[in-house]
């Protein structure tokens, strides 16, 4: 790989990380030093300082946007926009701006990053970890401490080399820390000796890493979210369901099924023993549990791979988690962010089937409860509850928002908040104009308003009671909950769990997957009674327990950044049934009957669109203005009904009050989601075929001058011809 000659420095900057009682305590005195003499790796804190820089450098970040650096957290970004989970046009799927490299809208570069700047650059991060490891393997230290620090760093080399593959399929393969020469090109490795690279380094990782953690965690709770032999394995689970997928397994080889069943299931025992498991605790009322994982701090048994945040409000410790204050409403002083109607209409009923109306995973059976889209809450799956916010829910925080606006409902200091963000309009000619924005929101929202919020990883105070946002200050620029500490999780042990019943399912062990689904299932909320919400033909029929897999993981792992990765996994916009232009007969779906949508019994995304639908005020109560107090029924003199509290039992019943409640007064409203063109006409979903395996950006091709271009991709070293790289060639 060529390299530009640039300089290293160290910041030396000590950084405290704190947050009441609990700290991310191994990163306490982390210094940012990556410019180093040989003689610190003798010595143990040297070598753990250059270990945290790894860290600070590789975990994920929910303030980050997809890029070299930072995979997709669940944000509204390009990814996430090009799932059913946000509507509006990400650049995966927009018809009007195809991806290219050199015109029209750029390829994104998740391969080369800033190249003038080493500690910008996704390999200036995989230099500066070989640099650790050739320090420390050299160093004096003794060969269990070695071990220790070795088996961490090994786990972030891998994690680097998964967020390049998924994306390329092969990518040069680096192991020493080269010189910045012309000689120091290294090519494009084939997709699976890059495979075969990672589970190396993941089973190194977990190997020197099972002395120190596979005793229930580590053995200091001040290095609670550290890597373990268990995060190891748990990686190294997906990089094997990846491998067997059909974005890379075209024909359906079936040894590669057996042989991720076989690992993955060997590795369970030792994820385990590093103290992983589903979160849980006594008192599981309407999803709570899985709502509460989100805001466990620390030692939470769900949280396999975890980027922690804290409370500090400038400075150089300062790393707040953006989340709550992005998802709350912005009479709470948050900015909110809208679900599609797409989603929220394909969520599991109550019992556990898909809603009959929804017309994709076919293969599943629908519900005998009808669902009516006006009511869209009622008898749905647990999960649904915490992920979405509509009006006449409780969602309950510490904190006074009318400093931001006097006109602010305070509900008691946040602490009896109630959403009711139903919105009028000031013409009715508007009211069925789905792109029309004239209308306002309730309780203040006014033009700040979202249709259905999404609810997701919430730090909930009814969930819980010590929130994770610090002092809460309604007039900070960012709003009041602007200095979180809540973690992401990364990796949760539902993943590991649902990733084993994939390839349990694939090597045809549906028995197996069935029960990984049950327990993930249980956790929310089903029970035995009725299968866990599960049909009984899942263990005799493989694509329909393939089916049942994915969408369970699609409404478990909802707004958590994993969707677009399992659609391109099973090529779920097209199916794989469409050429790649110039691409060899190996890059041809052969296995599946050629089709993944139509085995699996799921409708394409290609071709469809994501809307969005608010609750506006009914006709019989006319129209309003443009302040708060200009709410019709407000002004009608209407009593709000007595909103859902799912702390209560009685979920049922109140979700039938406030049913009735909408009855006469809200009626659900079209809102455009993704694109019209000019003439107002709905634009598609378009995902190309070639997107599947990214093609290089022409600024990573002018700095890696004799790199191969990936096949389908214009190659700017060759003036503009296509690509020759092929990932499956050996």
């Amino acid at each position: 790989m060529k390299k530009n000659i640039i300089n290293l420095f160290s910041l030396s900057l000590t950084i405290i990380f704190t947050l009441s009682a609990c700290s991310d305590d191994f990163l306490e005195e982390k210094k940012n030093s990556d410019n180093v003499s040989e003689d610190i790796y003798n010595y143990y804190t040297g070598c753990n300082a250059r270990v945290n820089d790894i860290y600070s450098w590789c975990l994920p970040d929910v303030n980050g946007a997809p890029s070299w650096k930072y995979n997709s957290t669940g944000n509204n970004d390009d990814q996430a926009k090009s799932t059913e989970e946000y509507s509006g046009f990400g650049a995966f799927v927009n018809p009007e701006s195809p991806l290219a490299v050199l015109s029209g809208t750029s390829v994104p570069d998740y391969f080369q990053g800033t190249a003038n700047n080493i500690q910008a650059s996704a390999w200036g991060r995989i230099r500066n970890i070989n640099d650790v490891i050739r320090g420390i393997e050299g160093g004096s230290l003794s060969q269990e401490n070695k071990n220790k620090l070795l088996g961490q760093v090994y786990f972030f080399r891998a994690w680097c080399y998964y967020n390049l593959v998924k994306w390329y399929g092969g990518v040069p393969i680096i192991t020493e820390v080269q010189d910045p020469t012309e000689s120091s090109y290294v090519p494009r490795s084939s997709a699976k000796a890059c495979v075969d690279f990672m589970i190396s380094d993941l089973t190194k990782a977990a190997d020197m890493l099972s002395a120190e953690t596979t005793n229930g965690g580590w053995k200091s709770g001040d290095d609670w979210g550290r890597v373990t032999s268990g995060t190891a394995l748990a990686l190294k689970g997906r990089v094997l369901l990846m491998w067997a997928s059909p974005l890379f397994n075209r024909a359906n080889d079936e040894t590669r099924w057996q042989n991720a069943y076989t690992e993955m299931k060997k590795d369970l025992t030792t994820i385990n023993a590093c103290g992983y498991n589903l979160y849980s605790t006594s008192s599981n009322v309407n999803g709570s549990d899985f709502a509460g994982m989100f805001t466990k701090y620390s030692q939470n048994p769900e949280a396999v791979f975890v980027s922690q945040y804290n409370t500090v409000s400038a400075g150089n410790g300062q790393k707040n988690n953006s989340w709550e204050r992005n998802i709350r409403p912005k009479n709470t002083t948050g900015s909110g962010k809208n679900a599609s109607a797409m989603l929220i209409d394909m969520f599991p009923m109550a019992d556990g089937k898909r809603p009959a109306s929804c017309d994709t995973y076919t293969k599943l059976q629908a519900s005998d409860s009808t669902y009516n889209a006006g009511y869209p809450f009622m008898s749905r799956d647990p999960r649904f509850y915490r992920t979405f916010a509509f009006p006449g829910v409780r969602w309950a925080y510490k904190g006074d928002p009318t400093p931001a606006s006097v006109n602010n409902p305070s509900y008691d200091g946040g602490i009896n908040y109630v959403l009711w963000n139903y919105v009028w309009y000031t013409d009715k000619n508007d009211q069925g104009n789905p792109e029309s924005g004239n209308s306002y929101g309730a309780d203040n929202l006014l033009a700040n308003k979202s249709g259905v919020y999404v609810r997701k990883r919430s730090d909930d105070l009814d969930v819980n009671n010590s929130p994770l946002y610090g002092g809460f200050d309604a007039t900070n620029s960012n709003g009041g909950f602007a200095y979180s500490a809540a973690p992401y999780i990364e990796l949760r042990y539902a993943e590991v769990l649902l990733n084993f019943a994939e390839v349990a399912c694939g090597a045809g062990h549906m028995d197996e997957a069935v029960e990984q689904i049950k327990k993930v299932r249980a956790r929310a909320g089903y029970t035995s009674d009725n299968n866990y919400g599960l049909q009984q033909d899942l263990t005799s029929d493989q694509a329909t327990c393939m089916s049942a897999v994915l969408y369970e993981r699609q409404i478990e792992f909802a707004y958590e950044g994993k969707r677009f990765d399992d659609l391109r996994r099973w090529m779920l916009f097209d199916g794989g049934a469409t050429a790649v232009t110039g691409a060899p007969s190996s890059w041809t779906l052969t296995g599946w009957g050629g089709n993944t949508c139509t085995w699996l019994g799921f409708k394409a995304l290609n071709g469809q669109r994501r809307e969005n639908f608010e609750f506006r005020v009914a006709d019989s109560y006319g129209i309003g203005g443009t302040t708060f107090d200009s709410d019709p029924l407000v002004k009608a003199g209407v009593t709000r009904c007595t909103p859902v509290d799912y702390r209560k039992a009685d979920l049922k019943s109140q979700l039938e009050t406030l049913k009735s409640w909408y009855e006469t007064h809200l009626v659900r409203n079209l809102k455009k989601g993704d694109g019209r063109d000019s003439n107002h006409n709905d634009e598609y979903i378009s995902f190309l075929p070639r997107y599947y395996f990214l093609g290089l950006s022409q600024g990573a091709l002018n700095n890696n001058l004799k790199i191969q271009q990936t096949i389908g991709w214009e190659d700017s070293n060759n003036g503009g011809s296509a690509g020759t790289f092929d990932p499956f060639a050996e």
